[in-house]
């Protein structure tokens, strides 16, 4: 579940990134 928890929080620290350029 660990690996499941990791990868959640890379995909949502990702599309966070995404959104802050796409705003700049």
């Amino acid at each position: 579940m660990f690996l499941l928890d990791m990868m959640i929080s890379m995909i949502f620290f990702i599309l966070l990134i995404i959104c802050v350029l796409v705003g700049v």
